[in-house]
């Protein structure tokens, strides 16, 4: 059978598809393979970050309605309709969905094909009972689940955050194994509907990825509405009279612990997609874990072969893979050499409180320029008056900035709002000079919770100082 030839295959329908547009309007007589096996639109719409965002809205609205009282609103919740706000998710995903399949389906430029596409030789792929190939292909094919060897897990069954999305009945108990991101904002959805969460991290550190601080608050606030147990690690899940049941070993002693829940959520990280795709077919390269090794220009070690988003492993956020489509756009489709640059990566957790982060954490800072290096900025959101006005409690901003310089290096927030509240520090991060000045001189609305950012820049302090304040307060 010979090969179909294309001028773009393009795998994954998510960030990639940023991409296809301006490739074909710069190349109108253009054919382009798009390809995915799953429902188009990427995993960030159709099991990840939005239907998540969508469940999250109403936890947050049980959690401020549980709230009101406290600021002189007597309400009550008669109650949460599960499948309602279940119904809602779909019901928002599926309408992007259809139309990205009807744009994809109804282009005269495109042939899209929803299958699974493997390599069988460099450059040439098979998909359905088709052969095509390319000088161009654009490698976006996302990641899955990372399911731990738990002994029993597969015989008894569990749930991922893809299956979640099919769910129609609450648990009236839950069991998420993992401590990162996603167990934070699935614990936060689960008990704001009304399940008992139990969350079982193997880290020491709830939410390894932020600082310790953060991480500390955070338990503390979550622990008021779930158990969460850190430095514990699941070994084996068995069935029980009323559902499963965790076995869970503490790191540190040895002990054993058991925890019951009608259901059992892994939530342990994401692994590589590229096993399917058989790139060693094609002689492209992967690390260890199968994720597909680029150059920073995000090229692999096949010339015309590109690998964005999930698929290269580095930082598996959807607005990192919007980013880095735009840099293969630049050096792929325009034929630049436009290095990918990581120095400020945002994230946000999705949980009661939020948290968001970009850049470094203090160790790392330390690590690279020593104590006297740094500088440490901190505020409260209780010392503004709009902090004041919400009832805020322990909630904060922390800057880390480079001393000789008063170059911004890292943020990081605990509290309402933090995912909107770190984007004046970002955008300064992508400033040549990654200077503060604007912040300093600009003026901030008053009263309004911006001013916890300004704020924090007005407080900074050496590492050792602020080390101490932290000894002698009480927020963790």
């Amino acid at each position: 059978m010979e090969p179909i030839e294309y001028d773009l295959i393009v795998i994954g329908t998510g960030s990639a598809m940023n991409i296809v547009e301006p490739f074909l309007h710069r190349n109108p007589g253009a054919k382009v393979a798009v390809i995915d096996k799953d429902e188009p639109g990427g995993i960030c719409l159709t099991r990840g970050c939005i239907p998540t965002k969508i469940l999250i809205h109403s936890a947050d609205v049980v959690r401020e309605v549980e709230d009101a009282k406290r600021f002189g609103v007597d309400v009550g919740i008669k109650k949460v309709d599960f499948e309602a706000v279940m119904e809602r998710m779909r019901s928002l995903i599926y309408r992007d969905i259809n139309m990205i399949r009807n744009g994809l389906s109804h282009s005269k430029n495109i042939d899209y094909f929803k299958a699974v596409a493997s390599f069988v030789a460099p450059y040439t792929l098979k998909v359905g009972d088709r052969l095509i190939k390319s000088k161009m292909i654009f490698l976006c094919t996302g990641s899955k689940p990372f399911i731990p060897p738990i002994k029993g897990l597969n015989k008894v069954g569990y749930l991922t955050s893809y299956s979640i999305i099919r769910m129609e009945i609450l648990p009236a108990s839950m069991v998420i194994v993992g401590g990162g991101y996603i167990a934070a904002e699935y614990g936060h959805f689960f008990s704001a509907m009304g399940s008992k969460v139990t969350i079982i991290g193997r880290n020491p550190q709830f939410l390894p990825r932020e600082e310790p601080e953060v991480s500390a608050l955070a338990k503390r606030e979550l622990s008021k509405y779930m158990r969460v147990i850190t430095n514990h690690e699941v070994v084996e899940v068995r069935k029980a009279l009323k559902g499963k049941k965790a076995i869970a070993v503490d790191r540190a002693t040895g002990k054993k612990v058991a925890v019951s829940a009608e259901e059992v959520l892994i939530a342990a990280g994401r692994a590589s997609n590229s096993d399917i795709l058989h790139p060693e077919r094609a002689g492209i390269e992967t690390d260890e874990k199968g994720w597909i090794k680029v150059n920073e220009y995000l090229e692999t070690n096949q010339p015309g072969i590109w690998a964005f988003g999930d698929a290269d492993g580095k930082y598996l956020f959807k607005h990192v893979a919007n980013y880095e489509s735009k840099i293969v756009y630049y050096n792929a489709v325009l034929g630049k050499r436009v290095p990918m640059d990581y120095h400020a990566i945002p994230s946000a957790v999705f949980t009661w409180p939020e948290i968001a982060s970009v850049g470094m954490r203090e160790k790392e800072a330390i690590d690279k320029y020593g104590k006297d290096g740094i500088l440490i900025g901190f505020y409260k959101y209780e010392n503004t008056a709009k902090g004041e006005a919400i009832g805020a409690k322990d909630w904060f901003v922390k800057i880390i900035l480079k001393a000789d310089e008063q170059k911004i290096l890292g943020a990081h927030i605990i509290g309402p709002w933090a995912s909107i509240l770190i984007q004046e520090i970002i955008n300064l991060m992508y400033t040549r000079e990654q200077d503060p000045e604007p912040i300093y001189a600009g003026m901030h609305i008053h009263p309004s919770m911006s001013e916890v950012v300004e704020r924090a820049f007005f407080s900074i302090m050496p590492v050792e100082q602020y080390h101490r304040m932290m000894e002698v307060s009480e927020l963790v």
